[in-house]
Formats: C-alpha cells, structure tokens, sequence
C-alpha cells in the first residue's frame, strides 16, 4: 500500500479500534478525524494504561480518555448497576461540559456532583444508579463519607485539568478521593500544563496505592502545535480607558462575529459593560464567579448552542469553557499573568480551526502585548476603526495620502 494511503486509511477513530456506535456517533456532530492526543491517547487508554497526558487546550483531550473508557466498561457485563468511571473536575463549567460530551457519545447514565447544588438532589440521582460521575473532588468526597456514593465497583478514574485539582487548595481532597478506590485501579490524568511537581506527587501515589516500588503511570507528553502561533490572528486595537466600552462597541458592529467572548480582569467592570452595550441595543450576557448557579450553567449552554452571541466574562469565571466556535476572543485589558493571556486566547481556534484575538488596551497595555508577543513568539497587528471597519492604520494613512495629491 502506498505510504500516503497509509496515512489518509488512518485518519478516523475505527482505525484506533473505537466501536462503529461511537463513530456513528461522534460523526453526527461532524467529528471524523481523531486529533494528534486522540490519536496516541486512545490506544493506550483501551489497553487499560494509566495514562498522564498534556497536550494544548482546545485538542480534544476530554474524547481522548471518554471514548476509549467508555468501550471499556460499556463492553463488559454490567448486570451490577455501579459507578464504573469517575472523573474529577476543578470547575462547575468544566464538569458541566464534559457530561455534555459523554452524552454526545453514549446513552449510559452520567450525575454531575458539583458544589453549590442541592446534595440531596445529588442523592436521588444516585439512586439511579449512574455508570458515570463527574464532579468536583469536595462533593464527590463529601458523597463518599455519606455513604451515598459508593467506589468500590469503579474501573477508572479522570483528573481533569489535573495541575489544577493538585494545587494547593484542591490536593487534600483529590488524593483522599483516589486513595478511596481500589488498588490498581486505572488513572488517567490531563492538561494542557503539567508540571514536575505534579509528575512527582501522582507518581508517588500510584506507588503508594498499589504498594509497589515503581510507578506504573505512563506520560505522554504531545509537542505543541503552535495553536496560539498557526491558528489564532493577534490583533491590537489602540482606546484609552475611558473609551474602550464604545470602541468595544464599533468593533462588534464591525466585525459581527459570529461568537465572541469578552474578558476583563475587573469582575465589576462585566455587568458595566453588558448595561452599555445593551443600551446600544447590542445583545449580550455575563458570566462571573458571583453568577448563580442554575443561571451560569443556563447562560453557558445557551453561548454553546448559539442562542447567545456575545459572552462577557471574567478570568476566573471562563476558566475552563471548551465552547466551539468562538470566533472572536476580545481582551479588554492585559491581565497580570502570561498564562491567563494564553488562557483567554486559547477559547478561539479550538479542535483545528481558526480564530481571533483583539486585545483593545491603552498605551501602557500596548508595551505589555509588545512584550507578549516577543515573549510567546506571536505576530501582533496594529488595526485600527474606519469608517466601520477594523483595518490595518497603513491602509488609512495610503488613502489620506491618495487624497492630498
């Protein structure tokens, strides 16, 4: 067979020996071709590899251990009604959205056990008897000692966004969590950063929980695929403070994008900016840490589906989404910290495709994305609104010249 045969005969999810019902499946929401972490992650995870992997945000790396544990424990005897998987999120959003993915794919059933949610409601949905549990480690935890959520049937458990779920604030209970599972049991863990200490402290646990002298945690580590460089369009668009709410206004009116994502670092600026741009009559919502609950998960599924178009939002309150098709990230300041920057321009040009990102910033933020943009090795350009249009300031000052001769 000719090698470029070889290749293309490659580039679906039977190939990875996932079952026709999930590609059937994954194919109704357009999704053919695995990613680079599906490719290498599923093969291992169906072997029953505990698996660490990174690999950048928006590559698909919540089907890369779903699909693969999900043919696990689907195509065995479940006669026994238990919790077969467990996957632990640092976030209400993240968990919310990776149950929209398992009920994407299958049909088994899935209890989201967050914080800030009715326990006793949680109780009742146990009482179902779920295949699958999704939730933060503290409640998970908290259900656990109750004795409500039972572990000891589970084949496999997930540390999503696994840096997160071991930083201080959140390691007591995640390792309590996983020390209450079976001996050997099968751990996948992922992000998109993961660092030496994290290596280090899920090593030892897997050495302490199966009383071994070695780990058997395997890591894959995928190379970047330059998302931030190859498929995102940097874009400065100079305002002065007190400006930028009616400059975010004329871009919009502008660019018309097709979903945009607005973040500032000052939560009591996103209800500012939803009023003002409201006023102008251009719809939009927001998205903060106070947000409600019941109205957060509402708004978010709503930005997902499409019925909301623009999204105002707060660093802490975005971290985490994985919504497609986000066209349009705006900045409107340069947060303190590099890695939110690549975290708020990591929402556009998800699962391959292309996005934008517009920081809209005063001069002292214009020196701080130019020393970004040397920093991450990203190509910034100038743009500039006229007439209604966001374009490049050489194209304004050829035309003014045009016109004076």
């Amino acid at each position: 067979m000719d090698t470029k045969e070889s290749e293309n005969s490659k580039k679906d999810f039977s190939s990875l020996e996932i079952d026709e019902k999930y590609c059937e499946k994954l194919s109704s929401h357009g999704i053919t071709e695995p990613s680079s972490v599906q490719s290498q992650a599923i093969p291992e995870i169906i072997k029953g590899t505990s698996l660490l992997f990174q690999s950048e945000t928006g590559t698909g790396k919540t089907l890369a251990y779903l699909l693969p544990l999900l043919q696990n424990v689907e195509s065995c005897d479940n006669t026994k009604k238990e919790v077969k998987i467990v996957i632990i999120s640092p976030t209400i959003e993240l968990a919310s959205q990776i149950k929209s993915q398992v009920q994407m794919v299958t049909d088994s059933k899935a209890a989201l056990l967050v914080g800030g949610a009715p326990i006793k409601r949680q109780v009742e949905t146990l009482k179902e008897k779920p295949l699958i549990v999704i939730g933060g480690p503290a409640r998970l935890l908290e259900l656990f000692h109750l004795k409500k959520l039972r572990l000891d049937g589970a084949a496999a458990v997930v540390l999503d966004e696994v840096d997160r779920l071991l930083a201080k604030e959140m390691q007591e209970d995640t390792l309590e969590l996983i020390s209450a599972l079976k001996k050997d049991i099968q751990l996948i863990a992922a992000s998109a950063t993961i660092t030496q200490s994290t290596q280090k402290t899920l090593q030892a646990t897997r050495i302490k929980q199966n009383g071994t002298t070695e780990s058997d945690l395997k890591t894959l580590f995928l190379p970047p695929e330059d998302v931030l460089r190859k498929r995102i369009t940097h874009l400065a668009l100079y305002s002065e403070t007190r400006d930028k709410i009616d400059t975010l206004r004329s871009l919009l009116n502008a660019e018309k994008p097709q979903k945009a994502l607005i973040f500032t670092s000052k939560i009591d600026q996103v209800a500012n900016i939803v009023v003002k741009l409201k006023f102008k009559n251009i719809e939009c919502y927001a998205l903060t840490a106070k947000t409600d609950k019941v109205e957060r998960k509402a708004t978010i599924d709503k930005f997902r589906s499409g019925k909301i178009k623009i999204l105002v939002t707060s660093d802490l309150a975005a971290r985490g989404l994985d919504i497609p098709d986000i066209s349009h990230v705006i900045q409107m300041d340069m947060p303190s910290d590099d890695d939110f920057f690549i975290h708020r321009a990591g929402r556009t040009a998800r699962m391959g495709k292309t996005g934008v990102n517009i920081v809209i910033g005063d001069g002292y933020e214009m020196r701080k994305y130019a020393a970004i943009e040397k920093k991450l090795k990203i190509t910034v350009y100038p743009r500039m609104l006229y007439k209604g249009k966001l374009i490049d300031p050489n194209e304004v000052n050829k035309e003014n010249s045009s016109q004076s001769q």
